[in-house]
This record gives structure tokens, C-alpha cells and sequence, in this order.
């Protein structure tokens, strides 16, 4: 296997994690902004408020992103899988 290949299938795994991950990430930044807002503009400083939505709304989007999530992993996998005498050889 040459360093090539790995780095290959290194930066292949970098980018399916960021992939995956991204649409539960960008929600709770985009929760957690509004929640910041409103609770600037309504001078509500309470340090739990911004929980119940966050975890409320990666659940959500979960729900909805999450058969293409596994889609894009188990189509990581199934080239991982396929490649897999290059790796031994």
C-alpha cells in the first residue's frame, strides 16, 4: 500500500465525517445563535435556555438528514470494502 493510497483514503474519511456531521453542527450553531439573540434582546440570562432547543433541533435534524447520512456512510464503507485486497497487496 503506498502513501499515496493512504493519504487518499485519509483525506476520503476527513471529508465523509465532515460531511455527515455538518448539517447537525450547522443547526445547533444556527439554534443557538437565535437563542442568543433572544435572549440578548430580552435580557433572559438563563444558561439553560439554550439546551432544550439545541437538543430539540439536532434531533429534528436528525430525523430528517439522517437517512442520508447513513447512506453516505454505508457508501464509504461498501468502497472500503471494495478496495480491500489493495490494502493486504
Amino acid at each position: 500500500m503506498s502513501t499515496e493510497m493512504v493519504i487518499h483514503w485519509a483525506e476520503q474519511g476527513v471529508f465523509t465525517t465532515l460531511l455527515i456531521s455538518g448539517p447537525l453542527l450547522i443547526t445547533a450553531l444556527a439554534i443557538g445563535l437565535a437563542v442568543s439573540i433572544f435572549q440578548a434582546t430580552t435580557q433572559i440570562q438563563e444558561q439553560t435556555l439554550a439546551f432544550i432547543p439545541k437538543i430539540a433541533g439536532v434531533l429534528i435534524a436528525l430525523i430528517v438528514f439522517g437517512p442520508w447520512m447513513l447512506t453516505q456512510m454505508l457508501t464509504f464503507a461498501e468502497e472500503i470494502f471494495s478496495n480491500l485486497h489493495q490494502f493486504i497487496g
